[in-house]
């Protein structure tokens, strides 16, 4: 009789009603999947039996797949809101310490500094080791939680400063002993800011004065003292001699690096020693100019925002105008995306179908760009399942119509005399 077929073919239907509903209710849901119901016949086959005639069984759903094909890339304002472009997906560590995967990016800080989901888990990072001469590499060998800082960030003091400046060859050696608070005693100036080991700001002042053609002295200045005497007192000698030859370019000294006197500055921070650089400046018959003035020492901050670049790369900018990497975004993959174990909220974990996870970085061998500042949304096409729904009821409603006749012919026998 056909009941049982039409049965198994109302239960497919069924199935796939309820896949494609599924997949409408989360076109919105970011980082989602679609699925598709995929069907296969029945047979009761035993060693006797003749396939030429054998009616079949009925349908039945065989796997309920998803489709891991690309969504549409939404920017948002948040610098945490995460999509990939590709291949790939983020790695999550649990409250209860297990490891999940998803596609969906939307995180968030915590009161501990560390970047989660709604879900409260832990987005993962390769760590950021700085090597020598302030290089920056990943340690990709162990995964760790991406947490923000939440103290200000370190100061350093200033050791080298720039001066890239033009001395006005034009111009005549002053007579007058050199005093800063005389300005007939030198010919040029101008000031910059050092930090010491504390973050604290130092006014720092620069005079030049001509004693001979071709030929000048530098004398600096911290805070109103002089770096050679520790006091307002000019020294007996420059703190550096810069000699030009007749085309302008500078002599002496070589290399055009001096090293000022070490001093303390006020404040409690510890004793500075800075190299001046003044291997840009020349002497050429134009007025005094200030090219280039710049030094490498910085206050203290503290975090003022995040930003993470297409390689993953996490990076944390502060008040005082620094940055400084944190970590890089670790991505995974699999060999087959479809055997992966659906958790729910848009993440999946490991099986053994799935394959052990693949884990590496960002625009690297397979793997997919990361957009910062954006959301993957869902891959669902509601006109594309809309019909998909059409279908699934007419389908539905022909195997209730088989029942149907099915029930006519049985009555019909059972009316026979």
């Amino acid at each position: 009789m056909p009941f049982r077929i039409a049965l198994s073919g109302l239960n497919a239907a069924s199935t796939d009603l309820e896949v494609t509903g599924n997949n409408i209710a989360n076109a919105s849901t970011n980082g989602f999947k679609l699925s598709r119901a995929e069907f296969g016949d029945l047979y009761a086959n035993a060693i006797q039996d003749t396939s030429n005639n054998a009616a079949g069984q009925g349908a039945q759903v065989v796997r309920v797949a998803q489709q891991f094909t690309q969504g549409s890339v939404d920017f948002t304002s948040n610098n945490l809101d995460l999509a990939i472009s590709g291949q790939g997906f983020f790695v999550l560590k649990n409250p209860d310490g297990t490891v999940s995967y998803t596609r969906a990016g939307a995180y968030s800080v915590d009161r501990n500094g560390n970047v989660i989901n709604h879900a409260n888990e832990r987005l993962q990072v390769y760590q950021a080791v700085t090597g020598a001469g302030g290089t920056t590499t990943f340690n990709t060998g162990v995964l760790q939680d991406l947490t923000l800082p939440t103290t200000p960030s370190s100061p350093k003091a200033t050791d080298a400063v720039t001066a890239s400046l033009n001395l006005n060859s034009s111009e005549t050696a002053p007579t007058a002993p050199f005093n800063p608070t005389n300005p007939a005693s030198y010919n040029s100036s101008t000031s910059t800011t050092m930090y010491d080991s504390l973050g604290n700001p130092h006014t720092t002042t620069l005079y030049f004065r001509k004693t001979a053609t071709n030929t000048w002295d530098a004398y600096a200045y911290v805070d109103g003292n002089s770096v050679a005497t520790g006091t307002a007192t000019p020294p007996a000698t420059a703190d550096a001699t810069l000699a030009f030859n007749s085309s302008g370019a500078l002599t002496s000294p070589a290399g055009g690096v001096v090293t000022l006197p070490t001093f303390t500055p006020a404040g409690g921070g510890a004793a500075m020693t800075v190299n001046m650089d003044f291997s840009g400046t020349t002497q050429y018959g134009a007025a005094f100019a200030v090219n280039n003035l710049t030094q490498n020492g910085y206050t203290s901050g503290r975090l003022a925002g995040v930003d993470i670049d297409t390689e993953g790369v996490v990076f944390a900018r502060y008040t005082n105008g620094q940055s400084s990497p944190l970590g890089k975004v670790a991505l995974a993959k699999f060999n087959n995306n479809q055997g992966l174990r659906q958790l729910g909220d848009s993440s999946w974990a490991e099986s053994y179908e799935s394959g052990a996870a693949q884990l590496g970085e960002a625009s690297t061998s397979s793997f997919g760009q990361i957009q910062s500042g954006a959301l993957e949304a869902s891959n669902v096409d509601v006109a594309e399942q809309l019909v998909n729904l059409i279908t699934a009821q007419r389908n539905f409603q022909a195997n209730a119509q088989v029942i149907q006749t099915g029930d006519q012919i049985t009555q019909a026998i059972i009316n026979l005399r």
